[in-house]
């Protein structure tokens, strides 16, 4: 429950500048690539570059401390974006959420696979991931509640720092209580380390050597699983940025409009869509299927293929949003298992650092390219703001489509990969 809360308030917290799009192009003066850069790249700079560090860190030392650490210097960071003056200095303050972000998804991977025994642990993980979408969600309601609020407001003087734009109160009211979900952290116990190749309850990190082979034994499989979900990434990342700012420019809504609605689908749409997806995941291995997640995956990625692409093409406001429906209940159903795939064929020594390899890939494609290549077609392909709908679904029907060839090729490699762990992995309690 704690983990999840973190995980909203890292998803809210890197999500409220996508409800800002026009305040701060109009204010910073810049245009759809820059913007998408603060939201992609800056973001993922040290997010994913940070991730394979943290996650060795997350296999041999105290997991509780280092979340601590990561959800501080994130709230922090967030707060420190209300007082930016231009581009440059807001991009080092996204860079700074996504250092102290870094730190909580490889601690948390892996405290809840020692939590969970196996046959639960999907919906387990699942039930974590879910605050991806409620984190969406929730930046989205509070968001546009909070931008509403502070719309006819002037522009401030603090002491000090001197005039800040109104809206640039919003990431203060969502940074700072951050520090509070710091304190809540320190309330979980660390739990035993289960799943090891090794019965030693010893804290020493586990050499390179070994590691390198592991890799090399599952490179198709991680391969295959890293670029599968990169894909999905790039798709979901450039719908969650621009979709506000679609409705704005296509049907001439207020964002504060569209954000709320689009927050509500969120956040009931998406959660119910990872949760749901883990529940098959489950279902479907307990009937024998050891590549459980590859198909639930592909399964998911064809039935959105549709609704994905069509929802910016849409006549009317209305017909879109009964399309963007289905497509964030479908595009959030592999999320948690994405997650679960990795305990699945990886040892408790390593699990931290393999899953920082698939964080770095689905991060620095997903994060970085998708909202990036959305607005790369909109500014220097079509030339014109109101191609926004185009270029999404261009990026969004091509993505999904690869995601549903990799995993299709991959799905052999993963289940020789589950094989081989169920040789060496200990049978968890329960």
């Amino acid at each position: 429950g704690v983990l999840l809360v973190c995980y909203i308030f890292s998803f809210v917290d890197r999500t409220i500048l996508t409800l800002l799009v026009d305040e701060i192009r109009t204010d910073f003066k810049l245009n759809d690539t820059q913007i998408s850069l603060l939201h992609g790249f800056a973001f993922a700079i040290f997010y994913t570059l940070l991730g394979f560090p943290i996650g060795r860190m997350a296999d041999s030392s105290n997991r509780v401390r280092i979340v601590t650490a990561g959800v501080v210097i994130w709230s922090l960071m967030t707060a420190v974006a209300g007082i930016t003056k231009n581009f440059w200095q807001l991009f080092v303050t996204r860079v700074g959420v996504g250092v102290g972000e870094a730190a909580l998804n490889p601690c948390a991977y892996s405290m809840i696979s020692d939590y969970f025994p196996p046959r639960v642990r999907s919906r387990a993980i699942s039930v974590y991931v879910m605050g991806t979408y409620m984190g969406f969600g929730l930046a989205f309601i509070v968001g546009s509640l909070v931008i509403k609020a502070i719309q006819q407001m002037s522009d401030i003087t603090l002491p000090v720092v001197g005039t800040i734009y109104s809206w640039q109160l919003a990431f203060f009211i969502v940074g700072l209580p951050g520090l509070l979900v710091a304190l809540m952290v320190l309330t979980i116990r660390e739990p035993v380390r289960r799943g090891k190749i090794s019965q030693a309850q010893n804290t020493r990190a586990i050499p390179f050597s070994d590691l390198f082979r592991f890799i090399r034994l599952n490179g198709k499989t991680i391969f295959a699983h890293s670029l599968g979900f990169s894909c999905l990434a790039v798709l979901v990342n450039g719908i969650v940025l621009w979709t506000p700012t679609f409705f704005v420019r296509t049907y001439d809504w207020e964002v504060t409009q569209a954000g709320l609605i689009y927050g509500i689908l969120l956040l009931f749409c998406g959660a119910g869509g990872i949760f749901t997806g883990g529940w098959i995941a489950d279902y479907l291995k307990a009937k024998g299927h050891a590549d459980a997640v590859f198909i639930a995956t592909i399964g998911a990625c064809l039935l959105a293929l549709a609704p994905a692409t069509l929802h910016p093409l849409a006549a009317s406001p209305t017909v879109a949003w009964i399309l963007i429906a289905p497509t964030i209940f479908l595009t959030s159903a592999p999320w948690g298992i994405a997650v679960s795939a990795i305990q699945q064929f990886t040892p408790n020594e390593m699990r931290g650092q393999i899953s920082a390899i698939y964080l770095f890939t689905v991060n620095l494609i997903g994060i970085g390219f998708g909202p990036t290549l959305v607005a790369l077609l909109t500014d220097f392909v079509f030339k014109d703001d109101l191609a926004l709908r185009y270029s999404m679904s261009i990026v969004v029907s091509l993505m999904t489509l690869c995601a549903i060839v990799v995993f299709v090729w991959g799905r052999k490699y993963f289940k020789d990969s589950v094989d081989r762990a169920s040789l060496w992995m200990y049978s968890d309690p329960g």
